[in-house]
């Protein structure tokens, strides 16, 4: 049990790619030693429920809301993670279910390439699979193995799902920009995920000048090395450095839930209410 507070802020529930309940990310946050936890599951919210409070509070685990949002610039992925935000502010829920929407046409321009490869899954097939979850490529990989299509989710990325690969499709998604004003509408602080995958140069100085909140230093099991030059973004920028584990329980297991963590410094401040106006 670690005496000094610790919060993991960038994990994933059932609710969208990982494999551990929201109420079992709590008990497994506790029994980490962790003080703190965040819940980013992509393009949805619906790990915070009245019963995930209830636990948390019981358990004396602090929680800050979270969400990691899809967006594109210049044709390339990036992840933008929200945190702190109202949720019962309606607009942050109608945009995220808009979200789902595009998710929902990807994974069916996915399946269709599949099935022209001799590897069919039915839309119907799929959604019995991932029970109720946001759907994604990683519940397709998981029955491309399922159905003996790969031998891998690895294979499935790297053959056909990653992007570039044979069977990639791209969603319509949105600017960065945009995604910033939704989660702000509803009170919360923008933050860069993951800096560490995106490549350097003017892409990345492009992005840099967007007006994020905070970007992510610290990176699941990442070399320390690694943190140094976005923790001077940050610096410079005076954005809030962030961190987690970016745990997905089974779908990544080398991943531990804590192995990344911010303090109660940087949960307070991402905690902090920003007015909406």
């Amino acid at each position: 049990m670690h005496n000094e507070f610790r919060a993991d802020i960038h994990c994933h529930s059932t609710c969208s790619d990982g494999s551990d309940a929201p109420l079992d990310l709590l008990q497994k946050a506790k029994d980490a030693g962790l003080q703190g936890l965040s819940i980013t599951d992509h393009d949805t919210v619906d790990a915070y429920t009245p019963q995930f409070f209830d636990l948390a509070a019981k358990l004396k685990i602090a929680i800050l809301t979270g969400v990691e949002i899809s967006s594109e610039l210049d044709d390339t992925s990036v992840h933008i993670l929200g945190y702190g935000y109202d949720l019962n502010q309606k607009g942050l829920r109608q945009f995220l279910s808009l979200m789902q929407e595009k998710r929902t046409e990807r994974n069916r321009a996915i399946l269709k390439k599949l099935t022209d490869r001799k590897m069919p899954i039915t839309e119907e097939e799929l959604k019995n699979f991932a029970k109720l979850r946001t759907i994604g490529r990683p519940h397709i990989a998981q029955l491309m193995v399922h159905k003996g299509y790969v031998a891998t989710i690895r294979d499935a990325f790297d053959k056909y799902l990653k992007e570039g690969a044979l069977c990639f499709a791209t969603g319509l998604r949105f600017h960065p920009k945009e995604v910033i004003e939704e989660i702000r509408k509803a009170g919360g602080k923008a933050v860069l995920a993951h800096p560490h995958f995106i490549k350097k140069g003017s892409f990345l100085r492009k992005l840099l000048d967007l007006p994020f909140d905070g970007i992510e230093c610290y990176y699941s099991r990442l070399d320390k090395a690694l943190e140094i030059p976005w923790l001077k973004i940050a610096k410079e920028r005076s954005w809030i450095p962030t961190g987690g584990s970016d745990y997905h329980g089974a779908m990544k297991p080398h991943i531990p839930l804590g192995c990344s963590w911010v303090s109660e410094h940087i949960f307070n401040l991402l905690n902090a209410p920003r007015s909406t106006s």
